[in-house]
């Protein structure tokens, strides 16, 4: 057997998308509790786990040693080589208090925008991933968008000009080491 390709780990996806579906363990006093879904984004199912009871632990009573996971899956972007405009409502902790933003990405999958919104906001609230928590996301139409950095991306005749073109030099003439005199 021969050596695998190595995959580049600036190509794999940094972000994934869960759907659990989870709830408190059967008492006496309630057999039957109530099911709860949540589609939450993390870096791998431990994590998006992890949030899950986090989560349960706000809504309900129910906690990681009281409850149990009735299913976890990934869910994946059903067209992922297409462009899309993205919608993000989400809440996160400061040092000082709790905000609500919305934010808009272009990006071919969901979780490509939600790894977007980590890194800026990393980069402009200094905001830390943990303290970030995801309200909602939609696809949004080209009318629908609002901030202009999304804008500018939407015509159809949009053209990126090639700046600095530098000629290819013939092998024949090409040198390690050219001097001009003067």
């Amino acid at each position: 057997m021969g050596k695998s390709a190595a995959i580049c780990p600036t190509l794999v996806q940094k972000m994934h998308q869960y759907q659990i579906v989870g709830r408190a363990q059967p008492t006496k006093k309630q057999p039957e509790p109530k099911i709860y879904r949540m589609k939450l984004f993390a870096k791998n199912k431990v994590i998006a786990r992890s949030k899950f009871w986090y989560f349960m632990k706000k809504l309900t009573k129910a906690k990681k040693t009281g409850g149990e996971l009735l299913a976890m899956n990934e869910i994946r972007d059903a067209k992922p080589m297409v462009a899309k405009q993205y919608g993000v409502w989400f809440r996160y902790q400061s040092r000082t208090d709790t905000h609500n933003m919305y934010k808009e990405f272009r990006d071919v999958t969901l979780t490509g925008a939600v790894g977007q919104l980590i890194q800026e906001m990393a980069g402009r609230h200094r905001a830390l991933p943990e303290s970030i928590q995801i309200i909602d996301t939609t696809i949004l139409k080209e009318d629908e968008c609002k901030r202009a950095h999304v804008r500018q991306l939407l015509p159809k005749n949009l053209k990126y000009p090639q700046i600095n073109r530098v000629k290819p030099i013939l092998p024949s003439i090409r040198r390690t080491f050219y001097c001009k005199k003067k």
